[in-house]
């Protein structure tokens, strides 16, 4: 963060000083943990369900904060503010429009944002010191904390832009203002609270309506109410996708035996190889995604497609690929669920076991709504189809997947119903064997990460008290 007096965030937040004195400046981090506090940091006094941050300000002042964002006095220097959350948002907004050499690219749709953001974050990283967020911090809480972490050497913001209801970017966008907004797709996630997919593409829209007219919309030519958003901004639009029409696009696309994609980048400057070092074809979208950005970005093809190639994964249960001493291969993809990238894991999970055995271990999806119980069906069903030797569902509101299964009568694998993780782990193991391949995923509600670290803990296939 930039230096301030506390008077100068007291008039950003419309807020006052109280406590101590205005000139006071806060020169380290803005936290929201107490513990993370450190000389110079401002501690903000968000409440909580189970406890309310102003109890926590005196250890925070005491670890050498230098104030406290607050909604009341705190026996301590600090800025007296109505709202907390929403004064959060406007000290973001306010540090942010003093640094104007900074580039903000934001990312949003209904799968893979977290993923593009990385990928979006090491490409144009090549360029200049780039912030970008930790996992998904993707609401009016996290977006705002990242956004604070930028300085006056900051030359490229990442953001990533989350939404469970419409007005929700809109609330994030008038946060940060994006110079290149990036949206994915519009999917299912999170149908239940939107109520449809032409109200999550409603609000996903909400990315583009924020750009000015200098700014740039990287829409998805594959997804027709992606790429109709065209005609709600005024800024440029660039696509991408699979399409021949799109701007940016992949051809010679192929997988080898890790289910990694190799693809060709074609752009209007030019053209260049990749090779990604994640796994699965529904990351070529992705990469084709921050490909487009980069290229908003004033970044050379060529430099793209390197980037692209070095890209790691960076944020934690995604399609993470690890393996057991006896060969057992476990993709941990279990930060979150929806049906489509369900779907893309299952099809990932088959071409990497190829001549090998493969297990699903599914959990809940959640926030479908009333299409819950048949998306589960559909999973199960399409979990069946694949020929996977065998299912394990995970809880009993993913309960409907075993149902789907059951409708390929030609399947002839094995789904068990299971309670909880532990049984899941225990199920898994009195049933693998060296070789076999596992995906596990489901909804964060779910917990499955500990299925994967379960089976890797103790090895591999067999002695399965050894996971319990």
């Amino acid at each position: 963060m930039i230096p301030l007096p506390l008077s100068t965030i007291a008039e950003i937040t419309e807020g006052t000083v109280h406590g101590g004195p205005p000139d006071a400046v806060v020169r380290g981090p803005v936290i929201v943990d107490s513990r993370a506090a450190e000389p110079g940091a401002l501690f903000a006094a968000l409440p909580g369900e189970r406890a309310d941050g102003h109890d926590f300000a005196p250890a925070a002042l005491a670890a050498g904060a230098a104030g406290v964002l607050a909604r009341h006095p705190v026996d301590g220097p600090a800025v007296l503010v109505r709202d907390v959350r929403e004064a959060l948002g406007r000290l973001a907004r306010g540090v942010l429009e003093r640094l104007p050499d900074t580039t903000v690219a934001a990312v949003t749709g209904s799968a893979g944002k977290t993923s593009t953001k990385d990928l979006i974050a090491q490409v144009v990283g090549r360029a200049g010191p780039t912030v970008f967020p930790p996992g998904s911090f993707n609401n009016e809480i996290g977006l705002p904390l990242t956004v604070l972490r930028a300085d006056a050497g900051t030359r490229h913001l990442v953001l990533e832009m989350g939404a469970r209801g419409v007005g929700h970017i809109a609330y994030l966008t008038g946060i940060a203002r994006p110079d290149v907004g990036v949206v994915l797709n519009v999917g299912t996630a999170h149908v239940g609270e939107f109520g449809g997919r032409e109200m999550i593409a409603k609000a996903k829209g909400e990315m583009v309506e924020a750009l000015a007219p200098d700014g740039t919309a990287v829409l998805n030519a594959d997804d027709p109410l992606v790429s109709a958003m065209a005609s709600r901004t005024v800024a440029a639009v660039v696509t991408f996708g699979r399409s021949p029409d799109a701007t940016v696009r992949a051809a010679d696309e192929t997988l080898d035996e890790r289910g990694r994609a190799r693809f060709t980048l074609v752009t209007p400057e030019g053209a260049a190889p990749v090779a990604l070092r994640l796994h699965g074809s529904h990351a070529v979208p992705n990469a084709l995604a921050a490909a487009a950005a980069a290229r908003a970005a004033g970044i050379a093809p060529a430099d793209v497609a390197a980037a692209l190639s070095e890209a790691e994964p960076v944020s934690r249960w995604r399609m993470e690929v690890a393996e057991t001493g006896d060969g057992v291969t476990v993709v941990n993809d279990a930060y979150n669920a929806n049906p489509d990238s369900t779907r893309a894991a299952i099809d990932v999970l088959v071409h990497m076991a190829r001549g090998r055995r493969a297990w699903a271990v599914l959990g809940e999806m959640a926030e479908l709504g009333d299409s819950s119980v048949v998306e589960h069906a559909k999973i199960g069903e399409h979990v069946a189809r694949s020929g996977v030797a065998g299912l394990i569902v995970v809880g009993a509101n993913a309960a409907a997947m075993a149902d789907g299964a059951a409708r390929a009568t030609s399947w002839t694998g094995e789904c068990v119903q299971v309670d909880d993780v532990g049984a899941a782990v225990a199920a898994l193991r009195e049933r693998l064997a060296p070789r076999d391949v596992v995906l596990v995923k489901g909804s964060r509600v779910a917990g499955l990460e500990r299925v994967a670290e379960g089976v890797l803990s103790a090895g591999g296939s067999g002695n399965a008290e050894a996971a319990r």
